[in-house]
């Protein structure tokens, strides 16, 4: 008899846990769809625009949508700080809720990148301070974090090149690990200013990881007055 019950438990449990890892998405093959611009002004600002859309599922269920801007200093050609601000509206759930409201958060942002090669592989260290201020149905709050990410391009000829990175992402508040974000792509140059990535990456949160194609577009504009001279 008692070994009925703890069998019968143990499949309620189970089927408690899997109906929970349904209802995060976290079994399905997300995609995030992205745009990356750096605008160049004069010869030491530039300004970076950029808009995500990001879902659980391939082409359905909105998780986030990610706006951010910024100013960014040409300290010089490997050396770039930047200023930004950015606005992300979060669905937090992979089930559709009826009158459910999204959190929305206004972020500011601090950020240095500095570049070097070796050989042919291109190195670049992406230093980021946030403060972020948030808003759910139920409360409003700040938190802040830093994050650190080490991105390597390999380029294969004039046009085609692979890309990797690996990001974490470390609270300044407990809990004090956030996430870890491992990143792989296949990239071509469509023109020297335009070029299109399609890659995997691997979102990893404390108990839970999520798998996500992502698809970014990168277009680099300069409006620097030239010189016919």
């Amino acid at each position: 008899m008692n070994s009925n019950k703890t069998l019968f438990g143990l499949i309620v449990l189970f089927t408690i846990t899997m109906s929970n890892a349904q209802n995060t998405g976290e079994d399905e093959i997300g995609a995030w769809y992205m745009y990356f611009g750096t605008n160049r002004v004069s010869e030491k600002l530039s300004i970076h625009s950029e808009a995500q859309f990001r879902f659980y599922e391939v082409g359905s269920t909105f998780n986030q949508l990610l706006l951010r801007t910024g100013l960014n200093y040409h300290i010089e050609d490997k050396a770039i700080a930047t200023l930004g601000y950015g606005y992300i509206s979060t669905d937090g759930s992979f089930e559709d809720i009826p009158g459910e409201e999204n959190a929305k958060e206004h972020r500011i942002f601090q950020q240095f990148i500095l570049k070097n090669t070796s050989g042919k592989f291109k190195f670049e260290h992406r230093y980021r301070l946030e403060q972020r201020f948030i808003s759910t149905q139920n409360d409003d709050f700040t938190e802040h974090r830093a994050r650190y990410r080490l991105q390597l391009t390999y380029p294969i000829n004039d046009k085609w090149f692979l890309n990797a990175y690996d990001e974490v992402f470390i609270n300044l508040q407990e809990p004090i690990f956030g996430q870890n974000r491992l990143y792989g792509a296949v990239g071509y140059n469509v023109q020297s200013n335009f070029s299109i990535q399609l890659g995997y990456l691997k979102n990893h949160f404390t108990g839970i990881n999520f798998d996500r194609l992502q698809l970014g577009v990168f277009y680099n504009t300069d409006f620097r007055k030239k010189d016919n001279n």
